[in-house]
């Protein structure tokens, strides 16, 4: 680990009242020493205790003042590096922080990397992975959601529940490893039983963390929700109301959308990460033609479709084809224009979704009572809402059909931790197919070494989370996504 003293704007980089300079490491006190002066110009900054704010001035070297300034002193190991650190609390202009930046710099220290403030706090023993992953996560979260549950995983509700975990499976190899080691005073007989016990409650553990992945992906990153539909039945029309403002061009000619428009949306607790399609049609338009296959080509990846129908026009073969194209997704069906004569209704469409889908699915009426494991585990079941996107009618509706969809109905505040992380998620999946291999040897009734080894890959995996089984290369990774300053 690189030990010399970082400098870098720990604050945003535009006009506001207050800008901070952060400068930590063993030479932070006597760099900042050189360029501060307190209002009787003396050169006092080591003599200060630590956690103690000054007011002063940052000066040139020939100590004409730069800036009028409070300086905050945090001596080691009582600071977010463990390090000595120094903040600047300067006035806010871009201008001005960085030329108190490269006054520091000048005087000692180095431009700090992304993130480099806290890989510091990392490497020193802080924080574990967990919670440095965390503190980005805190500030990039896009609802309410994702900002409790990254302040939780902060506190270290992840490290904690993964340390426990470590502690159960390690002792068992340690148990296991002892009595091979010196059989005559340390019994296998009838441990097998004890470590089935252990070994099912590590999985049912692992098993309820990943089981709250998805959802807390979604919620942390947002639903990748796609509007589809043929041309001109409203779809941009849905994403302004969506949005509330005119993103999109709205005109009576077919056609009108050529591209994709993407947006995020905040419909209370739910972020959806929303892309405005071609309209699907058969055409010889080579320009249109192009953006009816994106749109086929990313409705593939989609966690959501909004299928836009007009009601007041009959269905027709590019409907079939938009429907054999969505048959496997989780799709809401917008039947829109409510406030029009309507021709399409249900009867219409399931007997049109009945032709193109090999099973026995059907689209379901908003209003009917429908299951809530089938609309969350089943991608073949496809639910009709009506609206108005002129009429902004129907909106309430949909929102909390898709928390039905995704959600269980609502969004959960409660205690139980959320896993939100992909990396994470990965390190449990390896986890628990590591136990559920020791289940299998333990039916199989092996030798003890073999559910040694499958254990230590378990405990290995987990460690990963936590940052105490991973490489250089893969801490170096996770930091460079992190702003500069933090």
């Amino acid at each position: 680990m690189r030990t010399d003293t970082i400098a870098a704007i720990a604050t945003a980089l535009s006009d506001s009242g207050i800008g901070i300079i952060r400068v930590s490491g063993d030479e932070a006190i006597p760099i900042v020493n050189k360029i501060y002066r307190n209002k009787k110009n003396k050169e006092v900054l080591f003599m200060y205790d630590s956690h103690t704010i000054h007011y002063g001035f940052i000066v040139e070297k020939d100590g004409s003042p730069i800036d009028e300034v409070m300086v905050s002193v945090m001596r080691a190991p009582h600071s977010y590096t463990m390090e000595d650190t120094v903040e600047i609390n300067c006035h806010g202009g871009a201008l001005m922080m960085k030329k108190i930046l490269m006054t520091a710099i000048e005087a000692g220290a180095r431009l700090a990397e992304p993130g480099e403030f806290t890989k510091r706090a990392f490497l020193n023993g802080r924080i574990d992975l967990s919670r440095a992953e965390a503190v980005m996560d805190v500030i990039h979260a896009k609802n309410q959601f994702a900002l409790k549950s990254s302040m939780k995983q902060l506190r270290g509700s992840v490290f904690e529940k993964i340390k426990e975990l470590r502690e159960k499976i390690l002792y068992e190899i340690a148990f296991i490893e002892s009595a091979l080691d010196d059989p005559e005073h340390i019994s296998l007989e009838g441990y097998t039983e004890k470590l089935s016990d252990q070994v099912s409650f590590v999985i049912k553990e692992l098993k309820k963390l990943l089981n709250s992945a998805d959802d807390g992906k979604m919620l942390k990153e947002g639903i990748c929700t796609v509007i589809v539909g043929k041309p001109n039945v409203g779809k941009s029309s849905l994403l302004n109301l969506m949005v509330g403002q005119d993103r999109a061009i709205v005109t009576d000619i077919a056609g009108t959308t050529r591209d994709t428009l993407e947006e995020t949306i905040y419909l209370g607790d739910i972020t959806l990460n929303i892309i405005d399609t071609a309209g699907i049609r058969n055409t010889e338009d080579m320009v249109e033609k192009i953006g009816v296959e994106k749109a086929k080509t990313i409705s593939e990846d989609a966690d959501l479709i909004l299928y836009v129908m007009d009601s007041s026009v009959p269905l027709d073969e590019n409907d079939a084809d938009i429907m054999r194209m969505i048959k496997d997704k989780k799709t809401i069906l917008l039947l829109n224009k409510s406030d029009l004569d309507e021709v399409v209704d249900l009867t219409a469409v399931n007997e049109l979704f009945s032709n193109v889908s090999e099973k026995s699915s059907r689209v379901y009426m908003m209003s009917e009572n429908l299951d809530e494991e089938e609309l969350q585990d089943g991608n073949d079941t496809i639910v009709m809402v009506k609206i108005s996107a002129k009429e902004n009618d129907g909106m309430d509706k949909l929102v909390h059909l898709i928390k039905k969809m995704f959600f269980h109905g609502q969004i959960s505040y409660n205690d139980e931790i959320c896993i939100t992380s992909s990396r994470h998620k990965e390190a449990l999946l390896e986890a628990l197919e590591s136990m559920n291999q020791v289940c299998g040897s333990l039916e199989n009734q092996m030798p003890e070494d073999f559910y040694s080894i499958d254990l230590m890959s378990a405990y290995a995996s987990l460690g990963k989370i936590i940052g105490e089984e991973v490489g250089d290369d893969l801490v170096n990774e996770i930091f460079l996504k992190f702003c500069m300053g933090k």
